[in-house]
């Protein structure tokens, strides 16, 4: 991607936006973290009031999402970002604080993607001054459960786009800034084990190791995502284990979480259905596989391809040149793409080191994005 010379001309000074993204980076909002989702619920609902949206608060067990419609033309682009981090509070002031250093622009939850947020809030603003019929209509939806696969948040997308035109996500682009057309789906899966406690040395034959257990059943779930008889490739990490407590002591109980991305939903039933019917090596023992969340494959189709090139055709009025391809991670836009919505990704400013300590998006990038999305909004004069 280019560099474009309108971000130049913007009449807001790249110290006021810079100055947008880390407000919003200093209200440190780690996913289930309700009170810290409502304080930047708050932030947010103001600034888009500000630019004359209407703002509808949608409290969740999961903290508040925001659903905020902007007046103008036509059916509404949907903007799907999320107000979630991965960081724990504290972050901000540890491991990874605030630094600005030259072009490039540091913070927790800066890159993924509180700068995207800012990337609609500017440019919404500088369209302020047209008349609504030479803007498109747009509705935001900002979810706070995105980073834990959307668990609340992600049934009621549909929903919220009901008479959407067509969706564009504000994550992160590809490093290069090509936008993400396409996506693999994704499951959380939660295996539990249960076993029988007993004492390790005493009376060991009593007991079933639920450690043990789950030793075995994730070599089971290799096996089955290794399968050659899949229609399609499965990555799978196993992200955490837990089980057990003492060691003169038989464990009872055991678990892990398992991520897994698919590029076909027939692969993906296939995964999730040998998942649901494992069965214990031991005698006694128990085990299940729980879905926590799951994101359908996106595959790319043709109405994905001409709005990447209306896209493309705004991108070239503002110097630009915009590509895209499909990507290997999800989010909130595959519920979108996979239900057939038109819908592109990676909306947000190019940068890198997304949930690690290095985060960081870049400040010319922050600009180029402002300038696409007005020439994507505007509608020129008769």
């Amino acid at each position: 991607m280019t560099t474009s010379p309108a971000a130049q001309h913007a009449d807001h000074s790249s110290d006021d936006i810079i100055a947008l993204v880390r407000e919003l980076v200093s209200i440190e909002s780690p996913s289930r973290d309700t009170a810290a989702s409502a304080r930047i619920a708050d932030v947010l609902s103001a600034r888009f009031e500000a630019i004359g949206g209407t703002v509808r608060r949608e409290p969740t067990s999961a903290g508040t999402d925001l659903v905020i419609d902007v007046p103008g033309t036509g059916d509404p682009l949907l903007f799907i970002g999320h107000t979630d981090t991965v960081w724990p509070v504290g972050a901000l002031d540890g491991e990874v604080p605030w630094v600005e250093d030259g072009d490039v622009v540091r913070g927790p939850g800066a890159y993924d993607m509180k700068a995207g947020i800012a990337v609609m809030l500017e440019a919404l603003r500088t369209l302020q001054p047209l008349a609504v019929e030479r803007r498109r209509a747009v509705r935001v939806v900002l979810v706070c459960d995105e980073e834990i696969g959307s668990p609340v948040s992600g049934p009621l997308l549909a929903a919220r786009a009901r008479g959407a035109a067509a969706a564009i996500g504000f994550e992160s682009p590809h490093p290069d800034g090509a936008l993400k057309v396409g996506r693999r789906g994704s499951a959380r899966v939660r295996l539990s084990v249960t076993g029988r406690a007993a004492h390790a040395a005493l009376d060991p034959e009593h007991g079933i190791s639920a450690v043990d257990e789950l030793v075995d059943q994730l070599l089971a779930v290799r096996r089955i995502v290794a399968d050659p008889a899949l229609p399609g490739p499965v990555l799978c990490n196993v992200g955490t284990i837990a089980g057990g407590a003492r060691t003169n002591v038989v464990p009872a109980e055991a678990a892990a979480e398992i991520g897994l991305r698919f590029t076909d939903p027939v692969t993906e039933r296939q995964v999730l259905d040998a998942l649901a019917a494992l069965h214990p090596v031991r005698e006694g023992a128990t085990v299940t596989a729980e879905v926590l969340s799951a994101r359908p494959a996106w595959r790319a189709s043709a109405q994905d391809a001409a709005l990447l090139e209306q896209i493309s055709e705004a991108a070239a009025g503002v110097g630009q040149r915009i590509e895209g391809r499909p990507a290997a991670g999800a989010g909130d836009t595959n519920l979108l793409g996979g239900l057939g919505l038109p819908t592109v990704d990676g909306f947000g400013p190019r940068g890198g080191g997304a949930h690690a300590v290095d985060e960081h998006f870049l400040r010319s990038s922050l600009h180029d994005r402002v300038a696409l999305l007005r020439a994507v909004l505007t509608i020129a004069a008769d």
